[in-house]
C-alpha cells in the first residue's frame, strides 16, 4: 500500500511530506484548495504525461516520491520489477521517484535505479486504482473485466490455459510436419538422385584423410625414386662402396696384429661396414615404403576427387557425407511414411482441440452463470447510491475462433444503462462524474475482495449527493477499506466521518505567494472540519453537535 508521498515544487505545493495508513483515509478542504494537485502529483509519479505546468513558478524542477510497502509483494509487481532487473529484499519498500524539469525533461527512478516511464505505467495498474471523473483505468478499462469476473467465480482458468498450450503445441507440430512433407515431396526426384549418387559413392568417415595421406606418400616416392635408385647402386656389385669396405676389412684383418694402431683401424673399419650395411637396409626399406603404383595413384586421386566434389555439391565436408546420405534417406522415408505420421499428429491435435473446447466451454457456462449473480449483487447496491433507475449487466460474448486464447473463448465487459429503456453501453461512455464513481463503488462492493490494486482512490465520489446517499457511500467505502487501503477525496461530511485518518487540504497566501498545505487532523480537528463542511463559513454549535453525532455513528 501507499505509505508515504513526498512532493516538492508542484504547482502550489512547495514542500509536502504525507504519511498514509491502511483503512479509509479521507481528504477534505474547500474548493480550490489543491486536492487535484495531490492527485496530479500521484499521477506524475505513476507514469502520467509530464506536464511542465506542474512545476511551481520560479523553480527549475518538481519532484514526487511515492513509497509503497507490502506484507507480501504481489507476484505481478515482483514480476514486472524482475523483468527490469530490479531486485528488492523481503520487506524492503518500493520507492518510486519522478523528477520533472521546467523545460519539459523528466526522469524516473525505482529505488534509486533509473527506469523508463513506461515501467511506471505498468506498475501503476498494480499499485493504485484511481476512480475519478476522467479516469480510464481500473474498473472502467474493459481489459480487466474478464479477470475480475473469473476471480469472482473462482474459475480455474489455469486448466484452460494449459489445454490451450497443449492444443497450440499440437497444431504447431502438425503444421511443421505438413510443411516438411510438402517440401520433401516437391524435391522428391532430386532427393532420389542425391540418394542414388551417395549410395554408389558409399562415403566413409575418415576416408578422405586416409586417401590424401596415401596420395602424398606416393607423390613423394615418385619425386625421390631417381635419387633412391642411384643410392642403392652404391651398395650393389663387386665394385660398390660397401664391397670395397669389406675387402679392405679382410685385408686389414690379416695384418692387424702387427701393430696396435692397425687393430684400432680394423675396429673402425668394422663399424663402418656395419653402419653402411644398416644404411643399405634402410634405403631398401624406404624404397619399398615410397614405392608408387601409377595405376593405384590414379585410382586414389579419382576417389579423392569424387568425395570432394560431392562434399562441395552438398555444402558440407567429406566426413559429413554419410550423415547427408542418412538425411536424404530419412526425408524420402518421411515422404513414404508422412501420411501415417501426419494422421497421428492430426489425431493428437484434434484431441487437444476437443479438450480445450470442453474446458473453455465449461468456463464460458460458469462465466454466464456467475455474471447473473454479479449483476444481481451490483443491482442491490445501486438504489442506496441514488442509482435506482440504472441497470448493470455483465456481457459475456463468444469470440470468433481466431480470437480464442489461453483465457478461453469469451470477451467480458461491464455495461450500464442509466435510464429506463436506454441501451447498455460501456461504463466510461455512459456515466460521468460522481455517477461513474458510484457505479464503480457498487461494483467494487459486489466484487468484494476479488483483486485489484493495493491502494484504491476515489475522487469526489459524493459529487451531487448528500444525506442518506452520502451515508451509504461512506458506509461502503469504510467496508471496502477494512481489507486494505482506500483514500477518498470528498466534500461530504457523512463520508469524511467514516475515515480512519483525515487530511485537511488548505490554501494560504502571503503577499503574492500562494501555498497549499496538508495536515493530518486529530479528533478535535476532525470535529471542526466536519462542522465546517456541514455549516459553511461560520461554524455553529449545532454544526459541531451534528459533527459529533456523525463521528459517533461512524
Amino acid at each position: 500500500m501507499l505509505t508515504a508521498l513526498a512532493i516538492r515544487n508542484v504547482v502550489l505545493i512547495e514542500a509536502l511530506d504525507l504519511a498514509f495508513h491502511a483503512g479509509l483515509g479521507v481528504l477534505t478542504g474547500e474548493t480550490g484548495a489543491g486536492k487535484s494537485i495531490l492527485l496530479d502529483s500521484l499521477g506524475l509519479v505513476l507514469g502520467d504525461r509530464a506536464d511542465t505546468g506542474l512545476v511551481r513558478a520560479g523553480t527549475d524542477q518538481a519532484s514526487v516520491t511515492a513509497t509503497f510497502e507490502f506484507d507480501r509483494m504481489p507476484d505481478a509487481v515482483r514480476g514486472i520489477l524482475g523483468d527490469a532487473e530490479i531486485d528488492l529484499e523481503p520487506g524492503e519498500p518500493l520507492i518510486i521517484k519522478r523528477r520533472l524539469r521546467a523545460d519539459g525533461g523528466s526522469r524516473a527512478f525505482i529505488n534509486d535505479q533509473p527506469v523508463g516511464v513506461a515501467l511506471l505505467r505498468d506498475l501503476s495498474r498494480m499499485l493504485v486504482e484511481l476512480h475519478g471523473q476522467h479516469d480510464d483505468r481500473g474498473l472502467v478499462n474493459a481489459r480487466g473485466h474478464r479477470l475480475l469476473l473469473d476471480r469472482y467465480a473462482h474459475a480455474d482458468v489455469g486448466a484452460v490455459a494449459e489445454a490451450w498450450q497443449r492444443w497450440s503445441k499440437a497444431d504447431a507440430e502438425l503444421a511443421q510436419a505438413r510443411a516438411a512433407v510438402a517440401a520433401a515431396r516437391a524435391d522428391e526426384d532430386l532427393l532420389g538422385a542425391y540418394l542414388a549418387e551417395l549410395t554408389v559413392l558409399a562415403p566413409v568417415i575418415g576416408e578422405e584423410q586416409d586417401l590424401a595421406e596415401q596420395r602424398a606418400a606416393m607423390q613423394k616416392g615418385e619425386r625421390l625414386s631417381g635419387d633412391l635408385v642411384q643410392l642403392q647402386a652404391l651398395w650393389e656389385g663387386s665394385d660398390s662402396a660397401l664391397a670395397v669396405l669389406r675387402s679392405a676389412a679382410r685385408r686389414l684383418d690379416r695384418i692387424a696384429s702387427e701393430h696396435p694402431l692397425l687393430g684400432e683401424a680394423l675396429a673402425s673399419l668394422d663399424r663402418a661396414v656395419i653402419e653402411a650395411g644398416e644404411a643399405e637396409d634402410r634405403i631398401a626399406a624406404a624404397m619399398d615404403a615410397l614405392a608408387h603404383d601409377p595405376a593405384l595413384l590414379d585410382r586414389i586421386e579419382t576417389r579423392l576427387f569424387e568425395l570432394r566434389a560431392a562434399a562441395r555439391k552438398h555444402g558440407c565436408t567429406a566426413d559429413a557425407l554419410p550423415a547427408k546420405l542418412a538425411e536424404f534417406q530419412a526425408q524420402l522415408d518421411a515422404i513414404e511414411n508422412g501420411g501415417t505420421r501426419i494422421a497421428e499428429l492430426e489425431r493428437a491435435a484434434q484431441e487437444a482441440s476437443l479438450d480445450y473446447q470442453a474446458k473453455a466451454e465449461a468456463l464460458s457456462v460458469l462465466r454466464a452463470e456467475v455474471a447473473l449473480r454479479l449483476d444481481a449483487a451490483v443491482a442491490q447496491e445501486l438504489a442506496p447510491l441514488k442509482l435506482d433507475s440504472a441497470r448493470f449487466r455483465t456481457a459475456v460474448v463468444r469470440l470468433p475462433e481466431d480470437r480464442w486464447g489461453p483465457q478461453g473463448v469469451d470477451a467480458v465487459e461491464f455495461l450500464i444503462a442509466t435510464n429506463p429503456g436506454a441501451p447498455f453501453a460501456p461504463l466510461g461512455k455512459i456515466a460521468s462524474g460522481g455517477e461513474l464513481s458510484r457505479f464503480i463503488l457498487a461494483l467494487k462492493v459486489a466484487l468484494a475482495e476479488q483483486g485489484g490494486a493495493a491502494t484504491v482512490i476515489f475522487d469526489e465520489i459524493d459529487r451531487g449527493v448528500g444525506g442518506a446517499v452520502a451515508s451509504a457511500i461512506g458506509e461502503r467505502l469504510a467496508r471496502l477499506a477494512s481489507a486494505g487501503q482506500l483514500l477518498a477525496v470528498t466534500h461530504s461530511p457523512q463520508v469524511a466521518a467514516r475515515g480512519g485518518t483525515h487530511y485537511l487540504i488548505a490554501k494560504s497566501s502571503e503577499g503574492t505567494v500562494t501555498r497549499t498545505s496538508v495536515a493530518l487532523l486529530d479528533t478535535a480537528g476532525r470535529q471542526e472540519e466536519i462542522a465546517r463542511m456541514l455549516s459553511g463559513a461560520e461554524i455553529t454549535p449545532e454544526a459541531r453537535a451534528q459533527a459529533d453525532r456523525l463521528l459517533e455513528q461512524a
